[in-house]
């Protein structure tokens, strides 16, 4: 086969998104939106054209109209939600993604996507040191995830139980009961509920103060059912950064033949660092794995990674099979085996790419900058009068008040306050939260690009500002 070695220059409206694009990557912009919903309403809106504009028109008018309304996620002084800000390798390759316009969904669509997608994943799993023989499903991210994962969950349960939900679906099945944190993710609850599993299903387990589950009040509870059951943890709560009790967890699950799901939006990925690691020390015992690309690997959206040990019940749960979708000798990967999807984004080329631009060390120092940047805010924070920080720093995360000592609401309204005050200038993205019971500021450290001198910046504005505000 012949290739060719030189490449033709970029016209047109390619030309016009690459030459912006370069300069957005590289500029320090307002992190804040400066247009309101009737601003893009009017910038995007009017009539639709009878004929079309030619794409060069067309991408500036695009790039005119939602610049404005852009959130500066990409930046370093953004910390309000766990947001990865997307490897600029893996921005070239998901453009040449859209390029190549395959769809990821059986090999013989595109051999390509699928051998990268299948390279890609046993890459995830040799970073992860999660079982081998696990299967991986890339998807949109840790909530469609949480719902493959859990989809496996419902369906060998129910197999164990005697009861074939690819031949019987919902009709008569035996009752499930799950067992979850009553701090567990929204997403969790939703993919539940898409699986048909409701509120009736689910027993709520208490949390101590970092948000993970009491293991006595789980067990004890667990001990009051009989039937189906599926158990739900985390691996970095989204507030608190804290991870469950795997090994306690995975005895339990073997005691009452549960299936084990965890919850690691991106708690899964202190796996990658030696510093981080002893945190997850018994996570492989579990059964299935719910993750994000997007967040701490800092693959461009949409990315996500469900992992399951029994690859048979992978398989069963998410199968699509048709007479023309059938396999040839020599086929590679199917991705219909282990996703809920037939048109997809080959986004296997997109991981590959990100994961070879960052290298199983440049993941590790990753990781490990990020939390050693929570500590460090922890450490130039800590003593100051007024700033309580709640929980354990362990990981990148960081929960917030600001307490002049008048009582609750008081605190609340100061904790409100510091975040205007910290978004003020537009350097910093910042959003508030309300986690047991009270107001708090999350700090989330993700972004690529953040290192310890923007944390000691960020230190010395929070205190100032806290000055400021109590004088």
């Amino acid at each position: 086969m012949k290739h060719a070695h030189a490449f033709p220059a970029v016209t047109g409206p390619l030309a016009t998104a690459s030459a912006y694009a370069t300069g957005y990557r590289d500029s320090k912009k307002h992190l804040h939106p400066t247009a309101n919903l009737d601003d893009l309403r009017n910038a995007f809106g009017g009539d639709l054209p009878a004929k079309g504009q030619p794409g060069e028109q067309v991408i500036a008018d695009l790039i005119h109209a939602a610049e404005p309304g852009l959130v500066g996620n990409t930046q370093p002084g953004f910390l309000a939600w766990v947001m990865g800000s997307s490897h600029t390798t893996g921005v070239a390759a998901d453009w040449l993604t859209s390029i190549w316009g395959q769809n990821a969904a059986i090999y013989q669509c595109s051999p390509a996507a699928a051998t990268a997608e299948e390279v890609a994943c046993d890459w995830v799993l040799d970073i992860l040191d999660l079982p081998r023989k696990a299967s991986v499903g890339i998807t949109t991210g840790a909530t469609m995830a949480s719902f493959i994962g859990l989809a496996a969950a419902r369906d060998e349960v129910l197999r164990r139980a005697g009861h074939d939900f690819s031949q019987d679906g919902l009709q008569g099945t035996p009752r499930i009961t799950i067992f979850i944190s009553d701090d567990t993710h929204v997403s969790n609850l939703a993919a539940l509920r898409y699986l048909g599993l409701g509120n009736r299903n689910i027993e709520r387990i208490p949390t101590d103060d970092q948000g993970r589950l009491v293991i006595r009040a789980l067990a004890d509870r667990m001990a009051l059912f009989r039937g189906p059951k599926i158990m739900v943890a985390t691996a970095g709560h989204i507030n608190s950064g804290a991870f469950d009790d795997f090994h306690a967890l995975a005895d339990l699950a073997i005691q009452h033949d549960a299936w084990l799901h965890i919850d690691a939006a991106f708690g899964l990925w202190a796996r990658a660092s030696l510093s981080t690691r002893a945190m997850t020390t018994g996570i492989d015992r579990a059964d299935s794995w719910s993750t994000d690309g997007h967040k701490w690997l800092q693959i461009p959206f949409d990315s996500g990674f469900a992992i399951v040990k029994d690859k048979d019940a992978h398989r069963r749960a998410m199968d699509i099979s048709a007479s023309y979708l059938s396999e040839a000798p020599g086929d590679g990967r199917n991705a219909t085996h282990f996703n809920p999807e037939l048109s997809r984004r080959a986004r296997g080329f997109t991981v590959w790419a990100t994961l070879k631009a960052l290298g199983r060390d440049g993941i590790s120092d990753m990781v490990h900058n990020h939390c050693n940047c929570a500590s460090l805010l922890a450490y130039k924070l800590e003593g100051t009068p007024g700033i309580i920080i709640h929980n354990d720093v362990v990981l990148n995360q960081l929960v917030l008040s600001f307490d002049r000592g008048r009582g609750a609401e008081d605190t609340d309204q100061m904790t409100q306050a510091m975040e205007a005050a910290l978004n003020a200038d537009g350097q910093h993205f910042f959003r508030t939260a309300v986690w047991q019971g009270r107001k708090v500021l999350r700090v989330s450290i993700i972004s690529v690009d953040t290192g310890p001198l923007d944390i000691q910046l960020l230190a010395r504005k929070m205190k100032d500002l806290w000055k400021d505000i109590c004088g």
